[in-house]
């Protein structure tokens, strides 16, 4: 049990820095220009159009760091500070977020896993702490309930690691596609790379996170058999 607080505590610290760095990072490349003055629907649209893709819409929405790709209704949903911002972060998160769009075309078998899991997950997400406190504060009663609510909070633990090779996929897809579609070059490049890597680090703390979690109420349900 020492051992999984360990693990938990330590993630959570990773976590804390990890969110630190990536806002400081998108706040430094938010204020690089793109070389070619290109915004974000700018790049999104042009990585939709170099590669065939006819059906998906790129739109703005409102938030900070709400970019995300809905391939229920096919749209490359971009934050107000990417869509009309012709900076580096912006172009990466855009290329990042149509790549998505490319996995969708294309029929990536990881994202059709996360995509079928979702139904799921949502329901998982929306009682799996009910379940689990019940099941704790019962478990002398209904030992059987924290298994139920182990069992779906295994479920989005699953979903998160499904995550991160989609994740990771999209930002190679958009790291190749800028550069060789020119709209990065040799200086910023690395900022493209260095931006997304550290988003890309918040989907491996989170997916970490959340094993360690699950270890943590299995060692609970163990200690009660």
């Amino acid at each position: 049990m020492n051992g999984i607080w360990f693990l938990i505590l330590a993630v959570m610290l990773a976590s804390f820095i990890v969110q630190r760095v990536l806002t400081s990072r998108f706040e430094k490349y938010s204020g690089e220009p793109s070389p070619h003055g290109l915004t974000g629907a700018d790049v999104a649209r042009m990585m939709l159009q170099q590669n065939g893709i006819t059906d998906v819409t790129v739109q703005s929405v409102d938030g900070k760091l709400t970019d995300h790709y809905n391939p229920q209704t096919k749209t490359v949903n971009l934050s107000e500070g990417v869509y009309g911002s012709a900076s580096i972060a912006a172009v990466a998160v855009a290329a990042h977020e149509t790549g998505h769009a490319l996995q969708h075309a294309q029929g990536y078998a990881p994202l059709k896993l996360r995509s079928a899991l979702v139904p799921v997950v949502t329901f998982a997400n929306n009682t799996v702490q009910w379940v689990l406190l019940a099941g704790v504060l019962l478990i002398n009663i209904f030992p059987t309930l924290l298994w139920i609510g182990i069992a779906l909070f295994a479920m989005t633990t699953f979903f998160s690691f499904v995550t991160l090779p989609v994740e990771i996929n999209a930002s190679q897809r958009a790291v190749r596609w800028l550069e060789s579609a020119g709209v990065v070059d040799a200086g910023t490049r690395p900022m493209a790379v260095d931006a997304l890597k550290w988003a890309a680090y918040t989907y491996v703390i989170a997916a970490i996170g959340s094993l360690a979690t699950l270890f943590y109420y299995i060692s609970i349900g163990n200690s009660r058999r």
